[in-house]
């Protein structure tokens, strides 16, 4: 893990940790995704926790640098996901992947190090 103390991202606003994790991983780009609650469905925490260990196992299958997180909603009206930031992951491939995790969004900052929030359906 990089980051010696955690570190919030907020989406629109520039972030100077995710700048130096960038920088640290020799990347242009990140994104933040989950695997929890598809189609915005809550789902219980067993399923959760298998979905997001089945990400984590295909992250490390492709090698990608990343730590783990927890996507949390300033309203506090939706719970807190387990996510992963994920190290050099281009828009692109980062749409595909919450498309097929069946996610309605995905956080992608590419060199400015500003999180976006990225709508997929």
């Amino acid at each position: 893990m990089f980051a010696d103390s955690p570190f919030s991202l907020r989406i629109g606003e520039h972030s100077d940790s995710l700048a130096a994790a960038h920088l640290h991983h020799r990347v242009e780009c990140s994104a933040y995704i989950t695997a929890c609650n598809p189609f915005g469905k809550l789902l219980d925490e067993s399923t959760n926790a298998r979905l997001h260990a089945s990400l984590k196992r295909e992250l490390e299958q492709r090698h990608f640098a990343f730590f783990e997180g927890v996507g949390d909603h300033e309203s506090g009206r939706w719970p807190g996901e387990t996510s992963f930031l994920v190290f050099g992951l281009p828009l692109e491939e980062a749409k595909a992947l919450g498309l097929r995790l069946d996610q309605n969004a995905i956080v992608w900052a590419g060199t400015d190090a500003t999180p976006q929030l990225i709508l997929l359906r």
